[in-house]
């Protein structure tokens, strides 16, 4: 078989390995799509402090069952399945109390252990999601992208009467536009960007009100308006934000963090206790997969709207250029490894 294999950064070759062997409670999948995501072209850089090399790497990925380990019915040869790349022991304290995805002995698919750009992958058997025949091959490898959201808005359990306020329209910033629109119905959503084409992206998955913070003071424009947002995403992950986020949001609101920035950032904790803030942070998913099946076999979510480019996936290096460098009109890269 053929693998995208990182051997030390900025050194990618497609190689050939030997198919995978299975152990007990594991399903091979045979690879039909894959999905490029940031901590790709992190570690494919060198800039994924969790990444040991040479390393396979993709965690956004969708195939068909073609062979099980001791312990997995045989029935499941044959199924397509988008698969959950969070691997937990279901033992340890975050894991009792629902949250695996920060579970002490975490290990991700395509950072801590090869992952999914790859023809053939093994994967537990329990993180390998059935995907009904309505939801469509693009669709499947999405499930991956919209379980972060789903694990945002779970936390913070959205209401109809929410003002949300969105930094960032990339990929993290537009599932979550779409989350709080087509499964929470929240009636004001606002995005700021500072790229005009992400901005756009994001009016069209549903956003409200887009404003280009690059070119337009958003306090300003907050404070002309009489708006106090209820809810502050920040999906933009600048260690800036979350001050001027303290600042903006409204008594009693809530802010969450979905980035990794190791730099300081200072806050006035008057902001936080003063108006009674509740700060929330956000890291992969827990069990989210089902939830964004249904998403989608009910409609409320149009993964279509995120993807703009398709490569095969001999082509990867393109592929991660384009995603890394054309922040215009690129957001979500899928790759085909099986027609």
């Amino acid at each position: 078989m053929e693998s995208v294999v990182i051997h030390q950064p900025n050194n990618l070759v497609i190689e050939q390995r030997v198919l995978p062997v299975l152990a007990n409670g594991e399903v091979r999948v045979k690879v039909k799509m894959a999905g490029i995501c940031g901590s790709d072209s992190h570690i494919y850089r060198g800039h994924n402090p969790f990444a040991k090399y040479p390393r396979v790497i993709g965690h956004e990925f969708y195939g068909v069952i073609d062979s099980v380990g001791d312990g997995v019915d045989n029935s499941r040869i044959g199924e397509r399945v988008a698969v959950d790349p969070v691997i937990s022991c279901g033992l340890c304290y975050p894991c009792s109390i629902g949250k695996p995805n920060v579970c002490t002995t975490l290990t991700v698919l395509g950072v801590h252990r090869d992952g999914g750009f790859s023809e053939y992958v093994t994967v537990p058997a329990a993180n390998a999601y059935s995907i009904p025949d309505v939801i469509s091959d693009r669709h499947a490898v999405m499930i991956e992208p919209f379980t972060i959201a789903a694990n945002v808005t779970g936390q913070i359990q959205p209401k109809e009467n929410d003002i949300a306020l969105i930094y960032g329209a990339g990929p993290m910033g537009l599932t979550t536009v779409q989350a709080l629109k087509g499964v929470y119905n929240v009636k004001t959503v606002i995005v700021a960007d500072r790229i005009d084409e992400r901005l756009a992206m994001a009016k069209h998955c549903g956003a409200d009100v887009i404003i280009n913070n690059g070119e337009q003071s958003l306090p300003d424009w907050l404070e002309v308006e009489q708006i106090k947002p209820t809810l502050i995403v920040d999906a933009a992950c600048h260690p800036a934000i979350l001050a001027e986020a303290t600042e903006l949001a409204s008594p009693a609101a809530r802010i969450v963090l979905m980035g990794f920035s190791s730099e300081p950032c200072q806050i006035t904790q008057q902001n936080i206790t003063g108006k009674e803030l509740t700060l929330y942070s956000s890291r992969l998913n827990a069990h989210k997969f089902p939830v964004v099946i249904e998403w989608m076999k009910n409609g409320l979510i149009d993964p279509d709207k995120l993807i703009t480019h398709q490569f095969d996936y001999r082509h990867i290096i393109d592929a991660i250029e384009i995603f890394e460098n054309d922040r215009r009109k690129c957001c979500k890269v899928l790759l085909t490894f099986t027609a």
